[in-house]
């Protein structure tokens, strides 16, 4: 795309959301490898979290961008040989591509200063406790925190654990690159392992970059997966320090990698991908995740679609404004609805607690469109049916628009 010096509203969303990957066509079969390598090239990471009220959060991404595919795809590539992706703090929790481990360094040699309280506090206070975990897990491993407390020599007065001091343990080996997620089981929890049994060796070898080009790196991923964005949201992205985002984001301009623009309607100057598609149009009708990476930053999100969202998981009941785990409605460039929605495994079917439009739009032609995807949602999660919707001003035309969509199947 040639550089453009200023872009309409419009145009900002259409770049966004073809950097994301909603321009791309889906699949005409079963996804494949290839499919998610796609996707992965496009945003860069997935962002992992422990609610499975609907679906983890790691496999969303992947649905709205590619329709219903096999998680065991995502799984494969995570945690089987040749993997493609690894654990790691990327965004938060991630999964992210293999080659991005030796960018990522440097954030597990700053573990004694940069992880959370009480894994800094094992580390000082507990040194030897550490090393012993670790040896544990090179020995024995892999193991969960529970295993490796329960394969402990029975006379634990030697080792001083309970659970949360052995997690803690883990976790800061983690953080420092000396553990890693070698799996999850059953339970979500991590299995841990060392790098040797998890990275690709040629990712071992893999020289450790300085520090400033690593942030150029990620800097570059982030202003890619973005294709528009303002300084918060590409230090965000990978949850850069702000200075050395800032010294980052003005090479990256010196070397035409990003280009400086005015976007029509933000007071915040923004930065354009040099390799950045604007589509004619966006025909995406998807729902997309609480942690999807195109609403990650929320002044982005109001910036970009006009659509205020906040996840409400955290907030009483009585406080929530639209309900516990509620997914925005993606219909061409624009959200349209939100949905809260829970996945009853025991009973097959899908619940639907609220279904609210939004300001501006044609409720009938929404709930039409929302209705096809709550379908196809359904069948992705293995689910036999979808409930009404319990509440919500979108609650009567989506009952009806379902029920249609029934009628025709």
């Amino acid at each position: 795309m040639a550089a453009l010096e200023s872009l309409s509203l419009a145009q900002a969303r259409r770049i966004a959301l073809a950097a994301q990957g909603f321009a791309d066509p889906m699949p005409a079969g079963v996804p494949t490898r290839r499919h998610l390598r796609r996707v992965l090239d496009r945003i860069g990471l997935l962002q992992m979290d422990s609610v499975n009220v609907l679906q983890r959060a790691h496999y969303l991404p992947l649905y709205s961008r590619l329709g219903p595919y096999p998680t065991d795809l995502l799984d494969r590539a995570a945690y089987r040989r040749p993997r493609d992706l690894f654990e790691y703090w990327g965004h938060e929790a991630s999964l992210l591509p293999v080659d991005l481990h030796p960018a990522l360094r440097w954030r597990m040699a700053g573990a004694h200063s940069d992880a959370w309280g009480g894994m800094r506090r094992i580390a000082v206070e507990q040194p030897e406790l550490v090393a012993r975990v670790l040896d544990e897990v090179r020995a024995n491993g892999p193991l969960t925190a529970a295993e490796i407390e329960h394969d402990a020599p029975r006379d634990k007065s030697n080792w001083g654990w309970n659970w949360s001091v052995v997690k803690q343990a883990c976790e800061f080996l983690f953080w420092a690159g000396e553990l890693m997620a070698g799996s999850r089981n059953t339970s979500f929890a991590r299995v841990y392992d060392v790098p040797e049994r998890v990275l690709p060796p040629a990712v071992l070898a893999t020289p450790t970059p300085a520090t400033p080009d690593a942030y150029r790196r990620l800097v570059g991923i982030s202003a890619r997966a973005l294709g528009v964005a303002a300084e918060p949201e590409l230090r965000d992205y990978f949850r850069l320090p702000v200075a050395a985002a800032r010294v980052a984001i003005a090479e990256l301009v010196e070397a035409g990698e990003l280009l400086p623009v005015e976007v029509r309607g933000w007071r915040l100057p923004a930065y354009l991908h040099a390799q950045a598609r604007l589509p004619r149009w966006i025909r995406a009708s998807t729902l997309v995740s609480p942690f999807d990476p195109l609403i990650w930053e929320r002044a982005r999100t109001e910036r970009l679609f006009g659509f205020t969202y906040r996840i409400e998981i955290y907030v009483p009941a009585p406080q929530r404004l639209y309900g516990y785990y509620v997914l925005p409605f993606l219909l061409g460039d624009r959200f349209v609805a939100r949905v809260d929605l829970k996945a009853d495994r025991k009973a097959g079917v899908l619940l639907i607690p609220a279904a609210w439009s939004e300001p501006g739009t044609d409720p009938v032609e929404t709930a039409r469109a929302l209705a096809v995807e709550l379908h196809r949602l359904a069948g992705w999660l293995g689910l036999d049916a979808v409930a009404a919707p319990e509440g919500g001003d979108l609650a009567g035309p989506l009952t009806a628009a379902l029920a249609s969509v029934l009628a025709v199947r």
